[in-house]
């Protein structure tokens, strides 16, 4: 961990790939990190830790199925959002965002339980292939 001030500007400038997050820090057991999106994720579920949201820049759609129903939040730049554990949702960035994740170190970013994982992302951490 770096003992000097992170520009997250920097961090995102260092890598290209999309939905392929990247660690930027740690805060006690958890990864503080950064990712580029654009277009639409797949939905999935984190058994047991709720998964945090800061849009750095763009705007940032969450599909969330609960049991009342389907509804979309609609993050824009300088929002937050926190999905609840356990329950099923997609991002999706119709134009693109930069974000900045709050989770327990390891968190696979497709969760516990996924969709079908696109043939371009690794099953194993959901991060793009050729990132």
């Amino acid at each position: 961990m770096s003992s000097e001030p992170i520009p997250l500007s920097k961090a995102l400038a260092s890598f290209d790939a999309l939905w392929s997050p990247r660690i930027v820090t740690r805060v006690n057991d958890y990864d503080v990190r950064v990712a580029k999106v654009e277009g639409e994720h797949i939905w999935h579920v984190h058994d047991d830790t709720d998964e945090f949201f800061l849009v750095l820049d763009g705007e940032l759609h969450i599909c969330l199925r609960e049991p009342e129903g389907e509804r979309t939040v609609l993050l824009s730049q300088g929002a937050v959002f926190t999905v609840p554990r356990g329950t099923e949702h997609k991002p999706y960035a119709p134009s693109g965002a930069a974000i900045l994740m709050f989770e327990p170190a390891g968190t696979p970013t497709v969760g516990d339980r996924h969709d079908e994982i696109p043939d371009h992302v690794d099953s194993t951490t959901g991060h793009a292939l050729n990132a």
